[in-house]
């Protein structure tokens, strides 16, 4: 134990004893002899000498090994210090003593509450003898160092409060000791207690304000590393040992660059006090700062420059703060970009943040920077975490505030040529809302040109890249509204790529929606208005290279897509749609393109039916060109299924075609009359088409009767049915002589369908058959079609005994007695002999409503 100069006084003899049992008695008389010794030090009528005399044997009490003589010593102590005139006399024997017990090289005290008082003794010391401490600071920081690794978090806290009362106190000594303390301090900062981790936030302020300057390198990534911490009160003492810094420190300036960020972080803080206490420390540094450099600001604190007329509705950073962040941005751009890639969320989330102050704080002076910004949001906008996204949006956006047109668009267009993706439409979108429309009009078509281009608008099918385009073209109207006539077509493209390549139903919806706004933003009346103006135009831009289509070409989907848009209009954009199916219905062309341009060729034929009949003329106009270069070479049998599949899909497309003539023949035969489609009259031109391509048609269709696929087979029969309906009565009869044989063979076809659609093409061949058709010469072949179908009058289906039973009744007036001697010959064979009485009753003339009643 250390000693002062000169001998001890001696004590006065009413003390001795005590003393002398404190040295060499037993536990309990050491105990009470400390108990005699602090009421005496309590007491007023002892003399300051005699207090000094009891310093010695009380510190000597501090190594008993008893933790009650232990615990009694530390009260008398503190009675004593507070009892004590100043003097430097006392300060070797407490400060040494009172270290080495809690010193790390020697055993330190067991007892964490005793620990705990040592420490605040230490404490009291230094509040009531700092001045006077600066030999000893070697023995606090190492006492303190021991202290703020204990594992009794009151000892730390109570440590942290030491240390910053000794910098503030003595800071001309304490900087050639504080970096002792940043290890220990550093240790605390990931302690469990939110309060200790407080504690030593704001005690490596101090240490780093009064230390040599150098140590902030050090400290600076654990510090920000504190700006995640869950506790709020962690937060605000992050945010007030930057503050502090900024304002204080001596070197300052050459850490700005570090510190700016950390204290902008904070003012995006969930919480609201932190937030509040952030922007004000920030504007009192900016206006230090903007005090100190006075004499450089000078034309700009004279002449201010308003603020931007689209800035966002936030109050405006003083000039000091704005000139802070611009003449740092440099710095700060490339370690915001780095973060903002990081694999923790929460550093994510934070750069984009600060992200979006930055740009705030620097307005135009952004402009310098814009390479570096635009990959820095695109990494942002491209992120899984929505915070970060919707911050790399609204950095986005003031980019579009700040920024001329001309400069952000010619960075963010090459990147989405050269890499189309969701993160650069989203980017675009953003900054062409934060503009204005007198600085973005002459750029929009250029902008545009580029989203139409077939490697951008087609890029790929999935959803968010098309909710992206339609989020663009959401941003264009809004800015430009009604003067968006110029570039409608260009937006109509667009539109119609998300419409035929994403199938998603938002996005559906969405361009269903837009598609509607840009009709009324061009003042037309509704969207069909809207198609009628572009139409023409969209096909041609969608099918401009339909020479090199594939199946797999996405412009394939475009030009369905359109076609399928064009309802009422079909007859209109029919002269430009006609040779592009022509051309892709060549044979040299693959399989599998012709395949899907015929289904859409039979869905545009379906559809005809719902055109109004003074817009149905378009059919005569192309029956020839449909049937003879596009369906025609379509049906000819090849091997394989594929071509199987086409053939289907051709005679689909030409039962369409035929089906949506809307003819409504009068029959004579019965007085039955049969109509398709709708109700109109037959066009004279396609009856003549008709005729001329007949010698063509029919041996094609008789050939698929016996397809393979039951669809081709029922399709055949129908179209045969129709082919039939067109041509009438005008047919040679050697022609129509040719159909029935192979068609009377699907009487006996296993699908009922197709029996059912034979016996109608029957019921329709009989009712052909005019005044050119001599049934005497002919008898033969009525001969032979009356005693074969009356096979079928006995299925054992009854629809389809029906349907035969409808055709006799129509072929019956030919020769009225020969089908009677053939059903009388046959009708004791049959198991249901009431659709033969019924065919008697009919040929006879006696019971005509047996056949009409299903007619």
């Amino acid at each position: 134990m250390a000693c002062c100069d000169g001998p001890p006084s001696e004590p006065p003899q009413r003390l001795a004893r005590h003393l002398n049992m404190l040295l060499a008695g037993e536990r309990l008389e050491k105990r009470r002899a400390l108990d005699v010794l602090l009421a005496e030090a309590q007491n007023e009528r002892t003399t300051e000498e005699e207090v000094r005399t009891l310093l010695r044997p009380a510190l000597a009490a501090l190594d008993s090994p008893t933790e009650a003589c232990r615990s009694r010593s530390l009260r008398l102590l503190s009675v004593l210090l507070d009892r004590l005139p100043r003097s430097q006399d006392d300060l070797p024997l407490l400060v040494p003593t009172l270290s080495r017990r809690l010193s790390p090289l020697k055993p330190v005290e067991p007892a964490e509450e005793l620990r705990l008082e040592l420490m605040r003794l230490l404490s009291r010391l230094v509040a009531l003898r700092g001045p006077d401490l600066g030999p000893y600071v070697g023995d606090f920081v190492t006492a303190l160092s021991r202290c703020m690794l204990d594992p009794f978090a009151e000892v730390k806290k109570e440590a942290c409060r030491c240390a910053t009362n000794l910098a503030n106190t003595i800071p001309e000594h304490f900087h050639l000791q504080a970096e002792s303390l940043l290890l220990p301090l550093l240790h605390m900062f990931t302690h469990q207690h939110s309060r200790v981790r407080s504690a030593a936030v704001l005690c490596i302020g101090q240490v780093v304000l009064h230390s040599s300057g150098k140590t902030l390198d050090d400290v600076f990534t654990h510090l920000a590393q504190r700006l995640f911490d869950d506790a709020p009160l962690v937060r605000q003492a992050v945010t007030d040992v930057v503050s502090l810094w900024l304002l204080i420190l001596r070197d300052r300036y050459s850490y700005f660059h570090k510190l700016v960020p950390l204290l902008l972080s904070s003012l995006s803080d969930e919480m609201p006090d932190i937030k509040q206490s952030a922007a004000e420390y920030w504007n009192k540094i900016g206006l230090q700062w903007q005090k100190e450099n006075e004499e450089d600001l000078k034309d700009k604190l004279e002449f201010s420059s308003p603020p931007p007329r689209l800035c966002p509705a936030v109050e405006r950073p003083c000039l000091g703060c704005r000139e802070l962040v611009q003449r740092n941005l440099y710095r700060l751009l490339p370690a915001v970009g780095h973060d903002i890639g990081d694999w923790v969320v929460g550093t994510r989330i934070k750069a984009a943040e600060l992200l979006r102050l930055l740009l705030l704080h620097a307005e135009d002076y952004s402009t310098q920077h814009m390479q570096i910004l635009v990959t820095i949001l695109h990494r942002a906008c491209s992120d899984d975490e929505s915070t970060v996204v919707i911050n790399g949006i609204l950095s986005a956006e003031l980019i579009g505030t700040f920024v001329n047109p001309e400069v952000f668009l010619k960075l963010m267009l090459v990147s989405i040529q050269q890499s189309p993706s969701p993160s650069s439409l989203m980017v675009l979108s953003a900054a062409v809302r934060g503009s204005s429309a007198e600085l973005l009009h002459p750029f929009l078509p250029r902008i545009l040109d580029t989203l139409v281009d077939p490697d951008v608008a087609q890029a790929t099918a999935k959803d968010e890249y098309h909710r992206q385009l339609v989020v663009f073209v959401k941003a264009v109207l809004g800015i430009c509204g009604d003067a968006c006539r110029d570039i409608s077509l260009q937006l109509h493209k667009i539109l119609l790529c998300s419409r035929a390549l994403c199938p998603n139903d938002n996005v559906q919806n969405e361009v269903q929606s837009l598609t509607e706004e840009l009709s009324h933003a061009l003042e037309l009346p509704d969207e069909q208005e809207l198609f009628r103006q572009h139409l023409p135009e969209l096909l041609v831009w969608s099918a401009s290279n339909h020479h090199d289509w594939t199946s797999h070409n996405t412009e394939l989907l475009l030009f369905k897509t359109a076609m399928l848009l064009a309802g009422p209009m079909l007859d209109e954009v029919l002269p430009v749609a006609i040779p592009i199916f022509r051309d892709c219905l060549q044979t040299k062309n693959e399989p599998e393109l012709r395949l899907k341009v015929l289904t859409l060729l039979s869905e545009l034929f379906i559809h005809a039916g719902e055109i109004a009949s003074s817009q149905s003329s378009y059919l005569s106009e192309y029956f020839e060109v449909v049937v003879r270069d596009m369906i025609l070479p379509n049906l000819v049998w090849h091997a394989g299924r594929t071509s199987a599949a086409l053939r289907s899909t051709a005679i689909s497309s030409l039962w369409a075609l035929l089906n949506g003539c809307q003819l409504n023949l009068q029959q004579t035969a019965g007085l039955t009359t049969i109509k398709f489609g709708t109700q109109t009259k037959s066009d004279p031109g396609i009856t003549l088409k008709a005729m001329a391509l007949s010698n063509e048609l029919l041996p094609q269709l008789i050939s698929m009767l016996e397809e393979d696929p039951r669809m081709t087979r029922l399709l055949t029969c129908r179209s045969l049915k129709s082919l039939l309906i067109l041509c009438g009565p005008k047919l040679e009869p050697d022609t129509l002589n040719t159909v029935y044989p192979d068609v009377l063979k699907r009487l006996d076809d296993s699908v009922k369908d197709v029996r059912l659609a034979a016996a109608q093409v029957l019921n329709t061949w009989f009712s052909c058959l005019g005044n050119n058709y001599d049934t005497q010469c002919y008898k033969a072949h009525l001969e032979f079609l009356y005693s074969h179908m009356l096979v079928y009058l006995d299925d054992p289906d009854a629809e389809t005994q029906q349907a035969v039973l409808d055709a006799l009744c129509a072929g019956g007036v030919l020769l009225p007695d020969l089908l009677r001697k053939e059903v009388e010959a046959v009708q004791h064979k049959h198991r249901t002999k009431h659709y033969c009485q019924l065919l008697l009753e009919h040929v006879q003339g006696k019971a005509s409503a047996g056949c009409d009643h299903t007619s």
